[in-house]
C-alpha cells in the first residue's frame, strides 16, 4: 500500500493509511471534537445518522505553531467552518457525512472505514462527489497531509506543518492525477 490517494471512479478519490491501534483509539480521533482538532478540525458531532456535522478547521495552527497559508490560499489562514450531516455509521468502524463548501452546489461525502490489521488499524477514507479536476487536486491534498498529521499523532511524533506538506502534495497529485 502507498500513501497516495487515486480516483476510484469519476469524482470518487480514496486514500488509505495503516495506524497504530487500537480500533477505539483511532475512531476516537476521528469522532472526539479535541482529538480531531489535532489534525483535521474542531466541532462537535452527535454520534447518530442525520446528525449535524461542525468542521472548523485552523490549519495554519496544527504543527502547533502558526504557519502562513500560500498566497492562493490566503482566505483559508484563518477558521474555516464546513458543516453536513451524518448519513451512516457503525462505532467503531465507519462514518459517513456530508460535507457542503461555500460557493459549491450539491455536498461531496466522506466515508471513513476502519479494519483491525493485528496492532494496527487500517483506515480508507473515500470522498465521493468531487466535481471537477481543481476540487479533487485540492482534497487529494488536503487529505494525504491531514492523514499524515493523523500518523505524526498517533505515532507520537511532532506533525509536520500542514501548508509546506500540502503545497508539496497538491503538485504531486497534479502530476499523478
Amino acid at each position: 500500500m502507498n500513501d497516495y490517494g487515486m480516483i476510484i471512479e469519476p469524482g470518487t478519490l480514496r486514500i488509505q493509511r495503516l495506524l497504530p491501534g487500537p480500533l477505539e483509539r483511532v475512531w476516537a480521533y476521528l469522532t472526539e471534537s479535541d482529538k480531531r482538532a489535532t489534525w483535521l478540525a474542531t466541532g462537535e458531532m452527535t454520534l447518530q445518522k442525520g446528525a449535524t456535522v461542525e468542521l472548523v478547521f485552523c490549519n495554519s495552527e496544527l504543527a502547533g505553531e502558526h504557519e502562513n497559508p500560500p498566497a492562493k490560499y490566503k482566505q483559508y489562514g484563518g477558521k474555516v467552518t464546513n458543516t453536513g450531516h451524518i448519513t451512516c455509521i457503525f462505532p467503531p468502524r465507519l462514518l459517513s457525512f456530508t460535507w457542503a463548501e461555500q460557493g459549491e452546489g450539491r455536498p461531496s461525502e466522506v466515508t471513513f472505514e476502519l479494519v483491525e490489521q493485528g496492532d494496527n488499524v487500517l483506515l480508507t477514507v473515500i470522498h465521493r462527489r468531487l466535481p471537477n479536476r481543481d476540487t479533487m487536486l485540492n482534497v487529494a491534498g488536503g487529505w494525504h497531509t491531514h492523514l499524515d498529521i493523523l500518523r505524526d499523532r498517533l505515532q507520537e511524533r511532532p506533525p509536520r506543518p500542514f501548508w509546506a506538506t500540502f503545497t508539496q502534495m497538491e503538485d504531486e497529485y497534479r502530476a499523478k492525477l
